[in-house]
């Protein structure tokens, strides 16, 4: 897997820059866009440029190259996986909060009109 995903001597590397800290900040992005109504494309959009910081972590602290498209597209889309998640779960909380004469939750990613 070295080379194909990450870039980095270590798994470690990849794991706490790209999953921990990228995925802490892509869910908490992807909250903060639930949370304020706004439609999942300003969250693609917000979790790009995230990917861009990602990448300049690889590069600042552990000499990555910070403008490769593979890996810039893997770290994207594990924030993308992150972001999601947050999102989902946020606006899931809050249509069977505020509506709930209305909808039901399903799961902590789905909501269904009660019926």
């Amino acid at each position: 897997m070295h080379g194909i995903l990450y870039e980095e001597a270590s798994v470690w590397q990849f794991l706490f820059v790209t999953c921990i800290l990228g995925g802490w900040a892509a869910w908490m992005t992807g909250r903060a866009c639930a949370q304020t109504w706004r439609p999942y494309i300003s969250l693609v959009v917000y979790l790009l440029a995230l990917g861009v910081a990602v990448r300049f972590i690889h590069h600042a602290l552990f000499d990555g190259t910070m403008a490769t498209f593979q890996f810039y597209a893997v770290d994207t889309i594990i924030l993308l996986f992150f972001g999601t998640l947050g999102y989902r779960y946020t606006r899931t909380r809050q249509m069977v909060t505020q509506y709930h004469w209305l909808y039901e939750r399903t799961s902590p990613l789905g909501w269904k009109p009660k019926g």
